[in-house]
Formats: structure tokens, C-alpha cells, sequence
């Protein structure tokens, strides 16, 4: 029983090789000659200036979350859109179909409105 098991232990070991073999070549052939400039921390040309772990405006954080759920909803129109002649074809869910895809939108209207009402949005 083992035995039919073989194969996906090989493809593994083989996968595995090769992440592994690139990082450890690098490591044993590259130079390695640090010096304080290398070692030195970098900001876009400007020596470092504050602590790496200065705190974010909570704005920050959610007007990303509401970035990333929008552009999730906005995902669920793909499958809606890629049966859409199925759906104007068949005369029985033609209306079922398009008022869905309208409560849907109107949900996503709702979110969005009520969002820029409570100036999360906004950006001092």
C-alpha cells in the first residue's frame, strides 16, 4: 500500500531540491564581503530616521479592509457575467437573474454610501 504513495514522495523531494538547491549555491559560491555600507539600513536614498516599527494610522488600515472587501464583491460579478447569455436566454430566470444581480449591486451601493457618510473614506 505504501508503495502508491512513492510517487508523491519523489515529486516532494524533487520540489523541495529544487527551492533549496538556488539558495544554497547562492550561498556557497556567492561573495561574501559585508562591509558597514552594505550593512547599513536603507529608505529610499535617506539614512533611517524613525523606529521600523512606528504605528500606522487606523484610517490606514480601514480604508484597506474596505479596499479589499469591495474589490472582493466586486469579484462576484465574473461568474454572473460569464452565464449572462445563459441567463438572458432562458426565459424563465431572464427577470430572476438581472433583479439578483441588482439587489446585489444595490447591497454593495448601501455599503459604499454608508461608508463615505461615516468619513471613512476621508483623508486628512
Amino acid at each position: 500500500m505504501l508503495e502508491n504513495y512513492f510517487p508523491i514522495l519523489v515529486f516532494v523531494l524533487v520540489g523541495i531540491a529544487f527551492g533549496c538547491a538556488p539558495i544554497i549555491l547562492g550561498w556557497l559560491i556567492g561573495p561574501h564581503r559585508p562591509d558597514p555600507e552594505k550593512l547599513s539600513a536603507y529608505e529610499c536614498g535617506f539614512e533611517a530616521f524613525e523606529d521600523a516599527r512606528m504605528k500606522f494610522d487606523v484610517r490606514y488600515y480601514l480604508i484597506a479592509i474596505i479596499f479589499i472587501l469591495f474589490d472582493l464583491e466586486i469579484a462576484f460579478l465574473f461568474p454572473w457575467a460569464s452565464i449572462f447569455k445563459e441567463i438572458v436566454g432562458n426565459e424563465s430566470i431572464k427577470l430572476f437573474g438581472f433583479v439578483e444581480m441588482l439587489v446585489f449591486l444595490g447591497i454593495l451601493l448601501l455599503g459604499y454610501i454608508y461608508a463615505w457618510a461615516k468619513g471613512a473614506l476621508d483623508w486628512e
